[in-house]
């Protein structure tokens, strides 16, 4: 064992849990907008040495060693990877800055007891051999889905993003899912542990050999893959509007009118001799929550859109609305997205999967709270209502569409509304609480691999980018960067059939977490 190893597995006090928010931190800089995919290697190696390390007398006191180590690592892993939502709170500073520590420090602290209760069961079925790195990936890979999915999820930045970059690697996800692509990131970027540890030929070389049969083959299953480039739906034009508008201007109710002047104008902006304006624009898009104003309930915005858009441009939009009250009299709104043809609205889609002190406050919380004058970030008395299920969103002129909300986005299992298949899926979202930082890349990258996990393209309009149209591979075909107002002129990719991940992925996914259950166990007997 070479000797920055062994002071690593010995190491103890503070030094230990400094190595484990490093180790944790540099694990981060695998994540967008970095991609840096070694860093993922030394972060994981760097925990399995830790985890060797994790001694004791008793069978509880390794667990609780685990533990710790695991919510150190988590710590620094998210602080590394999530510092950005600090921005948020300094959109109305008079109100939330005081709460900057707690968001940058806070969130990180409670997503941390994920990896720590991954790592507690690691080190359950740990053993001194290359199998452990399967112990790893078993404890860790199912603690990251429960993080994607306890007390309404929340997977942003899973491990499996480090695959999930690279055109030809991410396209695992059509198989396993974004779960499936953190499982097999863990085995691959932890294999270079035994490098050092091994105690045979095999067993320092045969894993990290492994892992790079493993990343060969699926570059190569994605190279095949996207050999070919899908048509586009006939007859169908799309211009994304991109007003980059500042939140401040965004949420103040006297800028109503001319906000819609402004979306109007940018609209209709020529970008080239083939592009003059909205003239064969058959779908125009606008961002989330697109107005500081109750769209339905103002007759004449809808006239001033009817009389400002070509008769066979349908608008889809981001626009809060007010549904039936509840059945208490309890007003209820809805973060939405609403098409509108002819002056009307003839589709809504409401959003079902709301970000927790974004856009609502937990009931159990909202009185404490209030108490103390905070209250959700968007300014909806009570906060939104949840939409009652996720149904297809039905467009003039398009193929079934998967609404999707901006937070949405980033959940896997919650793509594919209710009935048909969709043809696409229309994302809008504003990114502007968080500023030109590494939040929208982060967003992006992860709405491209719902893309590639169902094989559906993607039109995503950003009120501060970044907005783009995505085909069902995942390539970025268009977009408009971070901070800069314009208009996206694109076709529709055409939609592939359904992935294997779409009708098997959930017994796929099963299936590798019972492997790794498997390997880890056998390891751990081979030893005893």
């Amino acid at each position: 064992m070479p000797p920055f190893v062994s002071r690593i597995v010995l190491a103890e006090g503070w030094t230990r849990r400094a190595l484990a928010v490093a180790a944790g931190a540099v694990g981060a800089l695998a994540m967008p907008p970095f991609g840096f995919w070694p860093a993922l290697a030394v972060s994981l190696a760097t925990a399995v040495w830790l985890l060797d390390g994790a001694t004791a007398a008793s069978r509880f006191g390794r667990l609780h060693a685990a533990a710790a180590l695991g919510w150190l690592w988590g710590f620094g892993y998210f602080v590394g990877g999530l510092w950005w939502l600090g921005a948020a709170f300094l959109v109305e500073p008079d109100i939330f800055a005081w709460l900057l520590p707690f968001g940058v420090l806070g969130l990180p602290a409670v997503l941390a007891v994920f990896p720590a209760l991954g790592f507690a069961v690691a080190r359950s079925v740990w053993s001194p051999g290359a199998w452990r790195v399967a112990a790893l990936a078993f404890g860790l890979g199912g603690s990251e889905w429960l993080r994607g999915h306890v007390a309404t999820g929340f997977p942003w930045n899973a491990p499996g993003m480090a695959l999930g970059q690279n055109l030809w690697l991410m396209q695992g996800a059509s198989l396993v899912g974004l779960f499936g692509l953190t499982l097999l990131a863990i085995l691959i970027f932890a294999a270079p542990a035994t490098l050092a540890t091994g105690e045979t030929a095999a067993g320092r070389y045969g894993p990290t050999a492994l892992a790079g049969l493993a990343l060969l083959a699926l570059a190569a299953f994605g190279a095949a893959r996207t050999r070919t480039e899908p048509g586009t739906v006939a007859g169908v034009s799309v211009r994304i509007m991109q007003p980059n508008l500042t939140q401040d201007q965004k949420f103040r109710p006297s800028a109503g009118g001319a906000i819609l002047e402004r979306y109007l104008e940018l609209s209709d902006r020529a970008t080239s001799p083939d592009h003059p304006g909205l003239a064969g624009v058959t779908h125009l898009v606008w961002p989330e929550s697109a107005f500081p104003f109750l769209l339905h309930r103002e007759p004449s915005a809808l006239a001033r859109i009817a009389s400002s858009l070509p008769p066979k441009t349908v608008l889809i939009t981001g626009a809060a609305r007010e549904g039936e009250p509840a059945p208490d009299g309890t007003r209820r709104f809805f973060n939405a997205i609403q098409a509108l043809a002819g002056g009307a609205i003839v589709a809504t889609y409401d959003k079902a999967h709301l970000v927790p002190f974004g856009e609502y406050v937990p009931g159990f919380l909202d009185g404490a709270l209030r108490a103390i004058g905070l209250r959700q970030f968007v300014h909806i008395p009570g906060g939104f209502s949840a939409g009652d299920r996720k149904l297809a969103f039905r467009v003039p002129g398009l193929p079934p569409v998967a609404g999707s909300v901006c937070y949405e986005a980033i959940f896997p299992d919650e793509t594919m509304p209710e009935g048909p298949r969709p043809g696409l899926i229309m994302n809008v979202t504003n990114d502007g609480w968080f500023g030109n930082t590494p939040g929208p890349r982060q967003h992006l990258a992860q709405a491209r691999m719902r893309s590639v996990e169902r094989g559906l393209p993607m039109v995503r309009a950003a009120n501060t980018g970044i907005s783009a149209v995505i085909d069902p591979y995942g390539r970025v075909l268009a977009s408009l960067p971070v901070g800069q107002e314009g208009v996206l002129d694109s076709g529709l990719p055409q939609a592939l059939p359904g992935t294997i991940y779409d009708g098997r992925g959930n017994a796929i996914l099963a299936s590798l977490y019972t492997l790794c259950l498997v390997a880890a166990a056998y390891g751990r007997r081979k030893r005893d």
